[in-house]
């Protein structure tokens, strides 16, 4: 059986187009695939990327979309106005245009520009100050209170019910990774979101092959105990799928398969 994998996405609707008819064309329209979560931030459409992962789910499309960090920082914002996460070690809010919170924004319609931040009074944690839409110039609250607004629910519905990992075949599908040597039942999520330090230096067999994203390289790569599948898309490379069989994975491009040899 083949299972396809697809690494962040970023808000790059039209890469995700055209990831999802490479796809179609190795393993045809019913192919199973994996999504490895970050679909929102940066990119200008993280709108338009959400509407076509909820629609092909409520049509039944034989897919799994895994939840990213990006994912989870959107949906904090919106339902709890948290602008900060503790594993970013600098200390950034998601409203920075480094972490893309305000693109995301503006793909709802949100204004896009204008972020501002305070540092003195919160040792250092970057907190929103203001935020321009539309002409006008709202404070925090009243930020999260239009994203509450323009955001459709089946969109918080499906940040909020994203699986953290998915087991099938000989793969295990994680967004970051895992802390080596630690059972999955006691995995903790934020590793499985944020996790690099201890994770991708580690060349132990961790049993199923495990393929996932988070850290951005220029292309996919195959280390032989993992894939990483972030490719970069976030960062203005192309969104490259995976075809993956047992162990053995293939990049997809317009000229057909391209194998992944195992580095090392």
């Amino acid at each position: 059986m083949t299972i396809y994998a697809i690494g962040d996405i970023h808000g790059h609707s039209a890469q995700l187009d055209r990831a999802l008819r490479l796809v179609e064309r190795d393993g045809g329209a019913d192919a199973r695939i994996v999504f490895l979560g970050d679909y929102t931030d940066r990119g200008p459409d993280s709108r338009g990327v959400l509407d076509r992962l909820v629609g092909g789910l409520a049509e039944g499309r034989n897919w799994v979309c895994l939840k990213g960090n990006h994912d989870r920082m959107f949906e904090r914002f919106l339902t709890e106005g948290r602008e900060n996460d503790d594993r970013i070690k600098s200390g950034l809010s998601w409203m920075n245009k480094r972490l893309g919170g305000p693109s995301t924004l503006g793909s709802y319609g949100l204004g896009g520009e204008g972020a501002a931040f305070l540092h003195a009074a919160n040792g250092g944690i970057e907190t929103l100050a203001s935020y321009e839409i539309e002409g006008d110039l709202l404070d925090p609250q009243e930020v999260v209170m239009r994203a509450r607004e323009a955001v459709p629910q089946a969109h918080l519905q499906f940040l909020a019910q994203r699986p953290i990992h998915h087991g099938e075949g000989e793969c295990l599908f994680v967004h970051a990774g895992l802390r080596p040597g630690i059972a999955l039942e006691d995995q903790d999520e934020d590793d499985l979101l944020w996790i690099r330090d201890g994770w991708l230096e580690d060349t132990r067999d961790h049993g199923p092959l495990v393929v996932h994203g988070h850290t951005a390289l220029d292309a996919p790569e195959h280390y032989g105990n993992r894939l990483n599948l972030d490719g970069g898309a976030g960062y203005g490379n192309p969104l490259v799928p995976v075809a993956i069989e047992g162990r053995d994975a293939w990049m997809l491009t317009e000229k057909g398969r391209v194998p992944m040899v195992p580095a090392g």
